[in-house]
């Protein structure tokens, strides 16, 4: 598993009616994969993982699967209550045949130290695919410590993290301490340009699924070292990157997915379509950025190292 470059947490599609679009959904797989994304990622907070049921999951994981075709990894991520039940996602992803697993601490239950560390453990040896943890202490109120991964990489297949702690500094710990022992993807879109500058190794990223290109257009020009260039994209990106850090983020991303043509903005319950003001504040920042959009480098192959 080559857990370097840009990963998109991508959204799962529905219709009106709720039931999953897959025709929508493999419009934007079309997207990602011609803007040349790395791998994608499955049932995250934006896949809408908690209104999602286990026989959909598992529907849009095959069919995802089989739609990519070994063109990038397709990445299952676990949010589970109980140890069993993740154990029991995992076993099934490797089945369906996922390339690796994107695995959150408990949920609902706060667990310490101890009992994080365990919960991991046990997926990590119930499955030989490779995984990223997650470590997001300001949205699931666990913070995975250094001393923490210490423990848990004793197990081979426990390879990278999903690094949204926002604590940039974070990044420079874990290079410090681990080397390329364990990868590093960047979390938090606000801070992609800057963890990737402070070494890390991928991001996985959220406005890439309304803007693919522009994504990869900033990954690519960060691991050239062309700051500059990447920057000025950067800067012109921020006001979008921010519809990612809001509570709301996934009806944020879903109504710029609709605007670029490669999504819609339908949701699940308990969440509801953005209406009024609200709505259309965040058009206004959509719609500057479509109008504004910089003009892209054309790359080589051989332009950028990751």
């Amino acid at each position: 598993m080559n857990w370097n470059g840009v990963f998109p947490a991508l959204t799962t599609k529905f219709h009106a009616d709720g039931s999953l679009d897959f025709d929508t959904f493999f419009k934007n797989v079309d997207a990602q994969l011609e803007a040349g994304v790395d791998g994608i990622i499955l049932g995250g907070t934006l896949g809408e993982a908690s209104v999602l049921r286990t026989d959909e999951k598992q529907e849009l994981t095959r069919r995802a699967i089989a739609y990519v075709a070994g063109k990038v990894p397709v990445i299952m991520n676990i949010a589970e209550g109980a140890t069993q039940e993740a154990i029991l996602r995992a076993r099934e992803a490797e089945e369906m045949g996922a390339s690796g697993l994107m695995l959150l601490p408990p949920m609902r239950y706060y667990s310490d130290h101890r009992e994080t560390v365990a919960y991991f453990k046990a997926v990590a040896e119930s499955t030989t695919l490779p995984i990223m943890i997650y470590n997001n202490p300001v949205d699931y109120k666990r913070s995975i410590t250094l001393e923490m991964f210490d423990e848990l990489l004793v197990h081979d297949n426990i390879q990278a993290v999903k690094e949204s702690t926002r604590d940039l500094t974070n990044v420079t710990r874990m290079l410090n301490r681990y080397g390329d022992r364990i990868k590093i993807l960047c979390g938090v879109d606000t801070l992609a340009l800057e963890s990737l500058l402070m070494g890390a190794h991928g991001w996985v990223a959220g406005l890439v699924c309304a803007f693919p290109k522009e994504t990869m257009a900033v990954f690519k020009l960060a691991k050239a070292g062309r700051t500059q260039e990447a920057l000025e994209i950067y800067r012109w990106f921020m006001p979008l990157l921010e519809l990612d850090i809001h509570p709301k983020l996934v009806q944020y991303i879903k109504l710029a997915e609709q605007l670029e043509g490669i999504g819609s903005e339908h949701v699940r319950a308990p969440r509801l379509p953005l209406i009024g003001e609200e709505r259309d504040s965040v058009i206004a920042i959509i719609q500057k950025g479509i109008e504004t959009r910089p003009q892209l480098p054309n790359f080589k192959e051989e332009a950028y190292a990751v």
